[in-house]
C-alpha cells in the first residue's frame, strides 16, 4: 500500500469513528459531541498538507512499511 492510500484509509477511519461517536441526531454509538473535535482535527491537517506538504500521518505510516507512491 502506497503512503497517500494509507493517509487516505487513515483519515476516513477516523472521520467516520469521530462521527459515529459524536454526532447524537443520527448515531446509535453516540458518546459525546466533543469527539466531532477529532473531525475538524483530521479535516485541518488534511486541509494543511494540501499546502505544505508536511503530513503527521504520512511519516506514521512510512515508518509502519509502506511505501512511497
Amino acid at each position: 500500500m502506497t503512503a497517500n492510500n494509507a493517509v487516505s484509509a487513515m483519515a476516513g477511519v477516523f472521520i467516520m469513528a469521530s462521527l459515529l461517536l459524536g454526532a447524537e441526531a443520527i448515531s446509535p454509538f453516540f458518546q459525546n459531541s466533543n469527539w466531532l473535535w477529532l473531525t475538524g482535527f483530521v479535516g485541518f491537517n488534511l486541509f494543511q498538507s494540501a499546502f505544505t506538504g508536511f503530513c503527521p500521518a504520512t511519516m506514521l505510516v512510512k515508518k509502519l512499511g509502506a511505501t512511497d507512491g
